[in-house]
């Protein structure tokens, strides 16, 4: 049987990759919390994460413009290099997607703080 020793106790592969598991979901969940209060970081380790589809978030380009998108408009220099590389792989459509929902997210957090 595969193990893995961590301290006293000892875990079969199945229970490390569950625990890996649920430690990327609550990074994510961590980085969506952070996001919420205007976290500048967390948008970039969102973009991450959705175009690598690690952390436990799909590989959604879409979903990482959008992040990459709001991370620069907040000054972060690598998410806009970041933003324009995934946007070489996208289409017209799907930016404007991205946009969309970047602009609906800040809508959503300026009625929050109002």
């Amino acid at each position: 049987m595969n193990e893995i020793w961590h301290g006293a106790a000892a875990f079969s592969a199945e229970q490390a990759a569950q625990a890996a598991e649920r430690a990327a979901d609550n990074l994510v969940a961590a980085c969506l919390s952070a996001a919420a209060r205007g976290d500048v970081g967390a948008y970039f380790n969102l973009g991450v994460a959705f175009s690598t589809g690690s952390h436990g978030a799909p590989c959604d380009l879409i979903e990482a413009h959008k992040w990459f998108n709001l991370a620069a408009v907040g000054g972060h220099c690598q998410a806009q290099v970041c933003r324009a590389e995934i946007a070489e792989e996208m289409t017209a459509r799907e930016i404007a997607n991205a946009q969309r929902r970047a602009r609906e997210w800040l809508n959503l957090a300026a009625r929050k703080a109002a």
